[in-house]
């Protein structure tokens, strides 16, 4: 499809600065920029009629790591940096609250739990709830973050639940309210944001940015920031960011669902919790991690199975449910969970890799690529 006189002009012309992907991570660094410099020419670029990837598929939790996660992560990363991670995530959480507002997230403030099935499994990460409560209280700014909380279990209705711990900081956003404000907030700041563009290839030219798209287009651009998270390497092959697809479901209206918050199993590799009287369950890539390293969307019998039986066993025994939908999204991994954010080049700069913590994470890289960016001349 040709573009017309008019077309170029208004939406293409004088560029300075091009966002490819209006996830969270894309739209806050044209926030940014538009904020910092109110004269610029931001324009975002979307692949999809809506934020494609998983901002708009995500859980909605609002979350810095269960005590499982970040004994795994301690063991790769040292102590330093993972306290430097989660100050990041903590950060970015209160960052995204403080721009959109909690009522307008749909913030709550409900706690989070992790389920153990198996003694010996709570064994390996008991000893760590106070390790972790006493390095993440200057962080986090409260005592006791973890604590063990059986006597919830019985309440909470679980089959084959042996231990909880439950994580007083976390909570819950609604997605889809998340992203309509941060999409209300990028157009008033005035920032042109176009859908149904998949950008093919990027390249610098002189003193500029050349952008090649699916439609055979070709844009130019002064700068540009590449925000695509699992779908990086389809641009920058050689990008250490991994594509992760998560399959999720939602029940029907349960009637006297018995708990609220946000739940982690398998060092999060299975997550659930409540949206109002429905639960939200996903995971369950870890059964075909070959298979599930992959930027299409879809659901397999496989895990779609293994979902329905945790949900049936474990998470809601001798209750009538029904699953209402399925969807997938696609994360962006790698070997290890600190982000990218650097220039690639001399005009191009990509903020990726958030490991799964888009909501909690996604706010502070965007401002940090903004940033970056604004320092090129």
């Amino acid at each position: 499809m040709q573009l017309s006189y008019w077309e170029q002009t208004t939406f293409f012309e004088n560029i300075d600065v091009v966002v490819v992907g209006s996830g969270i991570v894309g739209l806050t660094t044209a926030i940014e920029l538009k904020t910092k410099s109110p004269k610029l020419k931001v324009v975002v670029l979307e692949r999809g009629s809506l934020p494609s990837g998983a901002s708009t598929k995500n859980a909605g939790f609002a979350c810095f790591g269960s005590v499982s996660e970040l004994t795994n992560d301690l063991e790769q990363l040292g102590l330093d940096n993972l306290l430097n991670l989660v100050e990041m995530r903590w950060k970015g959480l209160q960052r995204l609250r403080q721009r959109i507002g909690d009522k307008a997230l749909g913030f709550k403030a409900f706690g989070g739990y992790e389920l153990f099935l198996k003694n010996d499994e709570f064994e390996k990460y008991a000893d760590k709830i106070s390790f972790f409560n006493q390095h993440l209280k200057s962080i986090i700014g409260t005592d006791n973050i973890f604590n063990i909380s059986n006597d919830k279990i019985k309440t909470f209705g679980f089959q084959g639940v042996n231990q909880l711990i439950f994580n007083k900081a976390e909570g819950q956003i609604h997605t889809g309210q998340m992203m309509k404000s941060l999409l209300r907030i990028a157009n008033e700041k005035g920032v042109d944001i176009i859908n149904g563009i998949t950008v093919k290839e990027i390249h610098e030219e002189k003193q500029q940015v050349i952008i090649e798209t699916m439609n055979n287009w070709r844009l130019s651009t002064k700068k540009v920031v590449v925000a695509v998270n699992g779908f990086a390497q389809r641009l920058f092959p050689e990008l250490k960011v991994t594509p992760a697809r998560n399959q999720v479901l939602i029940t029907k209206p349960i009637k006297d669902l018995p708990f609220q918050g946000t739940f982690h199993y398998d060092s999060g590799y299975y997550y659930f919790r409540n949206i109002g009287n429905r639960i939200l369950f996903g995971g369950g890539r870890n059964l075909a991690l070959e298979a599930e390293t992959t930027d299409e969307f879809g659901n397999t019998k496989l895990i779609q199975g293994e979902l329905s039986k945790i949900l049936a066993e474990i998470i809601l025994p001798n209750t009538d449910y029904e699953i209402d939908q399925w969807w997938s999204g696609i994360l962006g991994t790698g070997n290890t969970k600190e982000p990218i954010v650097k220039m690639y080049s001399d005009r191009i700069g990509i903020a990726v890799r958030l490991g799964g913590m888009g909501i909690a994470i996604g706010s502070l890289i965007g401002e940090q690529a903004a940033e970056m960016i604004l320092k090129v001349e």
